[in-house]
Protein backbone atom coordinates (compact mmCIF):
# COMPACT_ATOMS: atom_id res chain seq x y z
CA UNK A 1 0.00 0.00 0.00
CA UNK A 2 2.15 2.41 -1.15
CA UNK A 3 2.21 6.33 -3.22
CA UNK A 4 4.61 8.81 -3.74
CA UNK A 5 8.50 7.68 -4.04
CA UNK A 6 9.61 5.94 -0.84
CA UNK A 7 7.97 2.96 -0.61
CA UNK A 8 7.55 2.59 -4.67
CA UNK A 9 11.48 2.65 -4.72
CA UNK A 10 11.65 0.04 -2.21
CA UNK A 11 9.42 -2.23 -4.17
CA UNK A 12 10.35 -1.40 -7.65
CA UNK A 13 13.74 -3.41 -6.92
CA UNK A 14 12.40 -6.25 -5.57
CA UNK A 15 9.83 -6.22 -8.78
CA UNK A 16 13.34 -5.55 -10.99
CA UNK A 17 15.01 -9.08 -9.14
CA UNK A 18 11.82 -11.16 -9.99
CA UNK A 19 9.19 -11.00 -7.08
CA UNK A 20 5.30 -10.25 -7.81
CA UNK A 21 4.67 -6.48 -6.53
CA UNK A 22 1.08 -6.11 -6.28
CA UNK A 23 0.65 -2.30 -5.80
CA UNK A 24 -2.46 -1.46 -3.88
CA UNK A 25 -3.72 2.22 -5.10
CA UNK A 26 -6.92 3.91 -4.17
CA UNK A 27 -10.01 4.53 -7.06
CA UNK A 28 -8.33 7.94 -7.54
CA UNK A 29 -4.61 6.43 -7.54
CA UNK A 30 -1.15 7.03 -6.10
CA UNK A 31 -1.05 10.54 -6.20
CA UNK A 32 2.35 10.45 -7.28
CA UNK A 33 0.56 9.50 -10.77
CA UNK A 34 -0.41 13.21 -11.46
CA UNK A 35 2.83 14.94 -10.43
CA UNK A 36 3.80 16.11 -14.26
CA UNK A 37 2.98 14.69 -17.98
CA UNK A 38 6.60 14.14 -19.09
CA UNK A 39 7.03 10.73 -20.11
CA UNK A 40 5.13 10.00 -22.60
CA UNK A 41 1.85 11.58 -21.38
CA UNK A 42 2.37 10.20 -17.58
CA UNK A 43 4.13 11.21 -14.24
CA UNK A 44 8.32 10.82 -14.92
CA UNK A 45 7.95 9.79 -11.03
CA UNK A 46 5.40 7.17 -11.34
CA UNK A 47 7.14 5.52 -14.68
CA UNK A 48 10.24 5.73 -12.86
CA UNK A 49 9.18 3.58 -9.88
CA UNK A 50 6.53 1.73 -10.94
CA UNK A 51 7.98 -1.12 -13.56
CA UNK A 52 6.64 -4.63 -12.81
CA UNK A 53 4.06 -4.09 -10.63
CA UNK A 54 0.56 -5.35 -10.96
CA UNK A 55 -2.60 -2.38 -9.96
CA UNK A 56 -5.33 -3.29 -7.85
CA UNK A 57 -7.16 -0.79 -6.34
CA UNK A 58 -9.15 -1.15 -3.20
CA UNK A 59 -11.13 1.16 -0.35
CA UNK A 60 -10.28 -0.61 2.46
CA UNK A 61 -13.53 1.17 4.24
CA UNK A 62 -15.39 -1.56 2.24
CA UNK A 63 -16.02 -4.61 4.07
CA UNK A 64 -15.26 -6.77 0.81
CA UNK A 65 -12.20 -5.15 0.02
CA UNK A 66 -10.67 -5.36 3.65
CA UNK A 67 -11.55 -8.64 3.03
CA UNK A 68 -9.64 -9.62 -0.38
CA UNK A 69 -6.70 -7.62 1.22
CA UNK A 70 -6.59 -10.06 4.58
CA UNK A 71 -6.25 -12.78 1.95
CA UNK A 72 -3.68 -11.08 -0.05
CA UNK A 73 -1.81 -10.61 3.06
CA UNK A 74 -2.35 -14.25 4.22
CA UNK A 75 -0.18 -15.61 1.22
CA UNK A 76 2.31 -12.38 1.19
CA UNK A 77 6.11 -12.83 1.82
CA UNK A 78 6.72 -9.02 2.64
CA UNK A 79 4.07 -5.98 3.15
CA UNK A 80 5.37 -2.97 2.21
CA UNK A 81 2.58 0.55 3.24
CA UNK A 82 3.63 4.21 3.40
CA UNK A 83 0.53 5.95 4.96
CA UNK A 84 0.18 8.00 7.81
CA UNK A 85 1.57 6.53 11.21
CA UNK A 86 -1.05 4.64 12.63
CA UNK A 87 -3.77 4.04 9.75
CA UNK A 88 -3.03 1.09 9.01
CA UNK A 89 -3.26 0.07 12.40
CA UNK A 90 -6.86 1.82 13.03
CA UNK A 91 -7.77 -0.32 9.91
CA UNK A 92 -7.00 -3.63 11.36
CA UNK A 93 -3.99 -4.12 9.83
CA UNK A 94 -1.24 -3.17 12.01
CA UNK A 95 2.29 -4.68 11.50
CA UNK A 96 2.51 -6.46 15.02
CA UNK A 97 -0.78 -7.89 14.73
CA UNK A 98 -0.15 -9.28 11.18
CA UNK A 99 3.10 -11.10 11.85
CA UNK A 100 1.50 -12.52 15.14
CA UNK A 101 -1.45 -14.13 12.61
CA UNK A 102 1.02 -14.50 9.80
CA UNK A 103 4.43 -15.64 11.42
CA UNK A 104 6.76 -16.04 7.84
CA UNK A 105 5.28 -12.35 7.17
CA UNK A 106 8.02 -9.20 6.86
CA UNK A 107 5.81 -5.96 7.54
CA UNK A 108 7.67 -2.47 6.03
CA UNK A 109 6.44 0.49 7.42
CA UNK A 110 7.57 3.61 5.86
CA UNK A 111 6.73 7.06 7.64
CA UNK A 112 8.60 10.63 7.90
CA UNK A 113 10.20 10.80 11.63
CA UNK A 114 9.00 7.16 12.42
CA UNK A 115 5.87 6.02 14.44
CA UNK A 116 6.60 7.84 18.32
CA UNK A 117 7.51 10.88 19.46
CA UNK A 118 6.83 14.90 19.07
CA UNK A 119 7.21 14.63 15.07
CA UNK A 120 4.99 11.44 14.62
CA UNK A 121 2.31 12.71 13.32
CA UNK A 122 3.90 15.42 10.81
CA UNK A 123 3.45 15.74 7.22
CA UNK A 124 6.88 14.51 6.07
CA UNK A 125 7.74 15.19 2.09
CA UNK A 126 11.31 15.31 0.42
CA UNK A 127 12.13 18.90 0.51
CA UNK A 128 10.60 19.27 4.24
CA UNK A 129 12.87 16.62 5.51
CA UNK A 130 15.76 17.76 3.66
CA UNK A 131 15.19 21.14 5.67
CA UNK A 132 14.81 19.15 8.91
CA UNK A 133 17.53 17.55 8.95
CA UNK A 134 19.93 20.09 8.02
CA UNK A 135 21.08 18.91 4.97
CA UNK A 136 19.45 22.18 3.19
CA UNK A 137 21.60 24.20 5.71
CA UNK A 138 25.20 22.81 4.12
CA UNK A 139 23.80 22.55 0.76
CA UNK A 140 24.13 25.10 -2.23
CA UNK A 141 25.61 28.56 -2.63
CA UNK A 142 27.07 30.38 1.15
CA UNK A 143 24.14 32.85 0.15
CA UNK A 144 21.75 30.44 1.25
CA UNK A 145 20.42 26.86 1.99
CA UNK A 146 19.58 24.83 -1.10
CA UNK A 147 17.48 21.87 -2.54
CA UNK A 148 18.80 18.92 -3.43
CA UNK A 149 18.07 18.51 -6.51
CA UNK A 150 16.24 14.89 -6.57
CA UNK A 151 13.83 13.38 -4.15
CA UNK A 152 16.79 12.26 -1.82
CA UNK A 153 14.93 11.14 1.30
CA UNK A 154 12.23 9.41 -0.46
CA UNK A 155 15.37 7.92 -2.32
CA UNK A 156 17.46 7.28 0.68
CA UNK A 157 14.62 5.70 2.65
CA UNK A 158 13.67 3.14 -0.25
CA UNK A 159 16.79 2.00 -0.24
CA UNK A 160 17.49 1.63 3.42
CA UNK A 161 14.50 -0.44 3.14
CA UNK A 162 15.08 -2.41 0.32
CA UNK A 163 18.41 -3.48 2.21
CA UNK A 164 16.34 -4.22 5.38
CA UNK A 165 13.78 -6.65 3.62
CA UNK A 166 17.15 -8.29 1.69
CA UNK A 167 18.58 -9.02 5.32
CA UNK A 168 14.79 -10.29 6.00
CA UNK A 169 14.42 -12.35 3.81
CA UNK A 170 17.43 -14.50 4.57
CA UNK A 171 16.95 -14.36 8.37
CA UNK A 172 13.44 -15.67 7.38
CA UNK A 173 15.00 -18.46 5.60
CA UNK A 174 17.31 -19.55 8.38
CA UNK A 175 14.76 -18.64 11.88
CA UNK A 176 11.48 -19.15 9.46
CA UNK A 177 10.14 -16.08 11.10
CA UNK A 178 9.41 -13.25 9.90
CA UNK A 179 10.37 -9.44 11.17
CA UNK A 180 8.92 -5.90 11.24
CA UNK A 181 11.00 -3.02 9.43
CA UNK A 182 10.18 0.34 10.24
CA UNK A 183 12.13 3.06 8.11
CA UNK A 184 11.99 7.09 7.90
CA UNK A 185 12.79 9.35 5.59
CA UNK A 186 14.37 11.44 8.33
CA UNK A 187 16.79 8.76 9.76
CA UNK A 188 18.20 8.03 6.48
CA UNK A 189 19.13 11.40 6.11
CA UNK A 190 20.34 11.93 9.50
CA UNK A 191 22.85 8.77 9.05
CA UNK A 192 23.86 10.71 5.63
CA UNK A 193 24.60 14.09 7.69
CA UNK A 194 27.32 11.73 10.33
CA UNK A 195 30.34 13.32 8.64
CA UNK A 196 28.74 17.47 9.52
CA UNK A 197 27.49 16.53 12.60
CA UNK A 198 30.73 14.69 14.09
CA UNK A 199 31.97 17.83 12.72
CA UNK A 200 29.88 20.25 14.33
CA UNK A 201 30.15 18.42 17.26
CA UNK A 202 33.94 18.42 17.47
CA UNK A 203 34.47 21.89 16.78
CA UNK A 204 31.51 23.75 17.41
CA UNK A 205 31.20 24.97 13.61
CA UNK A 206 28.78 23.49 10.91
CA UNK A 207 30.43 22.70 7.40
CA UNK A 208 30.29 26.04 5.51
CA UNK A 209 28.25 25.95 2.35
CA UNK A 210 30.62 26.11 -0.61
CA UNK A 211 29.01 25.20 -3.68
CA UNK A 212 30.55 23.22 -5.91
CA UNK A 213 33.96 23.49 -3.55
CA UNK A 214 34.45 21.15 -0.48
CA UNK A 215 34.25 22.49 2.66
CA UNK A 216 37.18 20.54 3.91
CA UNK A 217 39.21 19.77 1.43
CA UNK A 218 40.99 22.44 -0.85
CA UNK A 219 41.44 22.55 -3.95
CA UNK A 220 38.25 20.16 -4.28
CA UNK A 221 36.13 23.06 -6.79
CA UNK A 222 35.04 23.77 -9.81
CA UNK A 223 36.91 26.21 -12.61
CA UNK A 224 35.89 28.09 -15.57
CA UNK A 225 37.98 27.25 -19.01
CA UNK A 226 38.59 29.53 -21.25
CA UNK A 227 36.08 28.31 -23.55
CA UNK A 228 33.33 28.55 -20.87
CA UNK A 229 33.31 25.16 -19.67
CA UNK A 230 33.04 24.27 -15.75
CA UNK A 231 35.49 21.88 -14.76
CA UNK A 232 35.40 20.09 -11.22
CA UNK A 233 38.41 18.71 -9.81
CA UNK A 234 39.44 16.89 -6.89
CA UNK A 235 42.41 16.46 -4.87
CA UNK A 236 42.35 13.83 -2.35
CA UNK A 237 45.93 13.95 -0.98
CA UNK A 238 49.32 15.04 -0.69
CA UNK A 239 50.76 13.00 -3.82
CA UNK A 240 47.78 14.59 -5.85
CA UNK A 241 48.61 17.43 -4.72
CA UNK A 242 52.08 17.65 -6.00
CA UNK A 243 51.14 15.95 -9.23
CA UNK A 244 48.58 19.38 -10.17
CA UNK A 245 51.25 21.90 -8.86
CA UNK A 246 54.16 20.03 -11.45
CA UNK A 247 51.88 18.81 -14.43
CA UNK A 248 49.02 21.55 -14.40
CA UNK A 249 50.03 24.61 -12.56
CA UNK A 250 53.76 24.72 -13.89
CA UNK A 251 54.37 25.01 -10.51
CA UNK A 252 56.31 22.35 -8.59
CA UNK A 253 57.91 24.20 -5.81
CA UNK A 254 54.37 25.25 -4.34
CA UNK A 255 53.99 22.24 -1.95
CA UNK A 256 56.86 23.11 -0.35
CA UNK A 257 55.50 26.76 0.68
CA UNK A 258 54.17 27.92 3.27
CA UNK A 259 50.10 28.18 3.11
CA UNK A 260 50.34 25.53 0.46
CA UNK A 261 52.42 22.50 1.77
CA UNK A 262 49.49 20.54 3.54
CA UNK A 263 45.39 20.32 2.90
CA UNK A 264 44.74 22.10 6.13
CA UNK A 265 46.92 25.14 5.31
CA UNK A 266 45.41 25.20 1.98
CA UNK A 267 42.24 25.32 3.17
CA UNK A 268 42.71 28.17 5.47
CA UNK A 269 44.13 30.19 2.59
CA UNK A 270 41.51 28.89 -0.49
CA UNK A 271 40.97 31.99 -1.42
CA UNK A 272 44.47 32.43 -2.78
CA UNK A 273 44.78 28.41 -3.62
CA UNK A 274 41.70 28.45 -6.03
CA UNK A 275 42.59 31.91 -7.40
CA UNK A 276 45.95 30.37 -8.70
CA UNK A 277 44.01 27.11 -9.39
CA UNK A 278 41.49 29.24 -11.22
CA UNK A 279 44.01 31.13 -13.12
CA UNK A 280 45.62 28.16 -15.02
CA UNK A 281 42.08 27.16 -15.84
CA UNK A 282 41.22 29.95 -17.40
CA UNK A 283 44.33 30.23 -19.85
CA UNK A 284 43.28 26.83 -21.46
CA UNK A 285 39.89 25.42 -23.11
CA UNK A 286 38.37 22.67 -22.17
CA UNK A 287 39.47 20.53 -24.52
CA UNK A 288 43.26 21.33 -23.07
CA UNK A 289 42.42 21.59 -19.49
CA UNK A 290 41.05 18.00 -19.63
CA UNK A 291 44.37 16.79 -21.43
CA UNK A 292 46.71 18.38 -19.39
CA UNK A 293 44.32 16.36 -16.21
CA UNK A 294 44.90 13.38 -17.66
CA UNK A 295 48.58 13.65 -18.53
CA UNK A 296 48.91 14.83 -15.03
CA UNK A 297 46.51 11.92 -13.62
CA UNK A 298 43.92 14.73 -11.75
CA UNK A 299 40.67 13.48 -11.02
CA UNK A 300 37.97 15.35 -12.98
CA UNK A 301 34.71 16.02 -14.30
CA UNK A 302 32.76 18.03 -16.54
CA UNK A 303 29.47 20.48 -14.78
CA UNK A 304 27.16 19.34 -16.77
CA UNK A 305 23.46 19.86 -17.45
CA UNK A 306 20.63 17.43 -17.69
CA UNK A 307 20.90 17.88 -21.32
CA UNK A 308 24.09 16.66 -21.36
CA UNK A 309 23.64 13.97 -18.90
CA UNK A 310 20.90 12.98 -22.11
CA UNK A 311 23.44 12.31 -24.07
CA UNK A 312 26.63 11.70 -21.85
CA UNK A 313 28.71 7.91 -23.12
CA UNK A 314 27.99 6.17 -20.04
CA UNK A 315 24.51 6.68 -19.69
CA UNK A 316 23.27 3.24 -19.58
CA UNK A 317 19.39 3.05 -20.69
CA UNK A 318 16.42 1.10 -20.23
CA UNK A 319 13.45 0.94 -22.25
CA UNK A 320 10.24 0.40 -20.31
CA UNK A 321 6.78 -0.59 -21.32
CA UNK A 322 3.91 1.96 -20.15
CA UNK A 323 0.53 2.37 -20.96
CA UNK A 324 1.16 4.92 -23.51
CA UNK A 325 4.09 3.09 -25.17
CA UNK A 326 7.68 2.74 -24.52
CA UNK A 327 9.67 5.61 -22.28
CA UNK A 328 13.55 4.82 -22.61
CA UNK A 329 14.44 5.66 -18.37
CA UNK A 330 18.49 5.66 -17.10
CA UNK A 331 19.09 1.86 -16.31
CA UNK A 332 19.19 0.37 -12.30
CA UNK A 333 22.87 1.16 -11.61
CA UNK A 334 23.18 -2.48 -10.52
CA UNK A 335 25.23 -4.53 -13.67
CA UNK A 336 24.82 -8.76 -12.86
CA UNK A 337 26.98 -11.03 -14.61
CA UNK A 338 24.83 -13.82 -16.17
CA UNK A 339 22.17 -12.31 -16.06
CA UNK A 340 19.36 -11.47 -18.24
CA UNK A 341 16.65 -9.36 -16.43
CA UNK A 342 13.16 -8.76 -18.32
CA UNK A 343 11.84 -5.86 -16.64
CA UNK A 344 8.05 -5.30 -16.28
CA UNK A 345 5.62 -2.97 -17.96
CA UNK A 346 4.28 0.20 -15.55
CA UNK A 347 0.63 -0.47 -14.69
CA UNK A 348 -2.45 1.15 -15.46
CA UNK A 349 -4.36 2.23 -12.77
CA UNK A 350 -6.60 -0.96 -11.67
CA UNK A 351 -5.15 -2.47 -14.46
CA UNK A 352 -5.08 -5.97 -12.74
CA UNK A 353 -7.84 -5.39 -10.30
CA UNK A 354 -10.42 -8.07 -11.93
CA UNK A 355 -7.77 -10.58 -12.17
CA UNK A 356 -6.25 -10.40 -8.60
CA UNK A 357 -9.65 -10.20 -7.29
CA UNK A 358 -10.85 -13.72 -9.20
CA UNK A 359 -7.70 -15.12 -7.83
CA UNK A 360 -8.03 -14.31 -4.04
CA UNK A 361 -11.70 -14.40 -4.29
CA UNK A 362 -13.48 -15.76 -1.41
CA UNK A 363 -14.71 -19.11 -2.88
Amino acid sequence: MEQAVAAPTCSVKLADAGARVIKIERAEGDFARGYDKAAAGQSSYFVWLNRGKESLTLDIKKAEDKALLARILAKADVFIQNLAPGAMARAGFGSAALREKHQRLITVDISGYGEEGDYAAMKAYDLLVQAESGLAAITGHPAGPGRVGVSVADIACGMNAHAAVLEALIARGITGRGTGIAVSLFDGIADWMNVPLLYFEGTGRAPERVGLAHPSICPYGAFATSDGALVLISIQNEREWAALCTGFLDAPELPAESGWRSNNERVANRPVVDARVGQAFARLTRDAAAARLNAAGIAYGFVNGVPELAAHPALRRLVVETPQGPVAMAAPAARLAQTDRAYGRVPALGEHSSAIRAEFSAA
